[in-house]
């Protein structure tokens, strides 16, 4: 039987992307879905999708970046379904320019988002999860989180603080019988460039230098679910992000020399793209 039969999941960020499609295949596999994202109308029209399918779900606009909004969603889940299983923190959203090409609202934004958002669903859910003691939170970081991302210095940092939230929550958890894991996957068909805050450059500039195969959505929630259900810790995927990270561990310097040679790639681009007479 499917651990996902029956449970009570709330996923964030699920009006689109990985969150919509995490909300689907939760469904499909038997489990009652609360769909949340800013967008009211998109969460809707995911839980609807779900509902005329033959699952279960209902939705609720929720910005993450506000605390007593979070807890208030997440504690009405609760109480609705006497449990809450899963916690999917997903919303987040990426800055793309160099670190001089920033001013601290797109710094606050992101921090906001990709890390309170999550901090904010922790705070939420956790206490609710210890008291039934059980439960399982799924905190959406990134490959970022693991290697860095050069000109998306901001998403990578936020990623670097949900891996280390998560690792450290992970160990606190795990005698009160909650769960804790890091998604950390790499390059995936989500349209996360699409939104993306562009303090520099364009989104063709950003995917030209990316040496890798887009994954495609449903393939990376069937991963994703497959390390929730091992209860692995940090879910990695696919197979390059893992020997990335791998390396990363064994030769610390080498994700720098990678990363260099992509600003390098971006600063290129950015020189053409100011000099007409270098593009010619």
């Amino acid at each position: 039987m499917s651990p996902f039969k029956d449970a009570v999941a709330l996923v964030t960020g699920a009006a689109s992307g990985l969150g919509r499609a995490l909300s689907e295949e939760m469904a499909r596999r038997g489990a009652v879905v609360v769909v949340t994202d800013l967008d009211e109308a998109g969460a809707r029209a995911v839980a609807d999708g779900i509902v005329a399918s033959g699952g279960r779900a209902s939705a609720a606009a929720l910005d993450v970046s506000r605390a007593d909004d979070v807890r208030r969603v997440v504690e009405e889940a609760a109480a609705a379904h006497g449990r809450l299983d899963y916690l999917f923190n997903n919303a987040g959203f990426a800055v793309v320019g160099q670190v001089q090409d920033l001013d601290p609202e797109h710094w606050r934004k992101i921090l906001d988002v990709n890390l309170g958002g999550v901090i904010h669903g922790v705070a939420a859910a956790y206490p609710i999860m210890v008291r039934q003691g059980s439960g399982h939170i799924v905190n959406t970081a990134s490959a970022a989180g693991l290697l860095g991302a050069p000109c998306s210095t901001p998403y990578a940092t936020t990623k670097f603080a949900v891996v280390g939230l998560s690792q450290s929550l992970r160990s606190e958890a795990a005698d009160l019988g909650v769960r804790v894991s890091a998604l950390c996957p790499a390059y995936i068909r989500t349209g996360i460039f699409d939104a993306a805050t562009y303090a520099a450059g364009t989104q063709r500039d950003v995917t030209s230098l990316i040496p890798f195969k887009f994954l495609e959505v449903d393939d990376a929630v069937r991963r994703t679910l497959r390390g929730v259900e091992r209860n692995q810790g940090l879910i990695v995927f696919p197979f390059y992000a893992r020997l990335l990270w791998w390396l990363t561990r064994i030769w610390p310097a080498f994700p720098v020399a990678l990363n260099r040679r992509t600003v390098q790639a971006w600063r290129r681009r950015q020189r053409r793209a100011a000099d007409p007479a270098a593009r010619a």
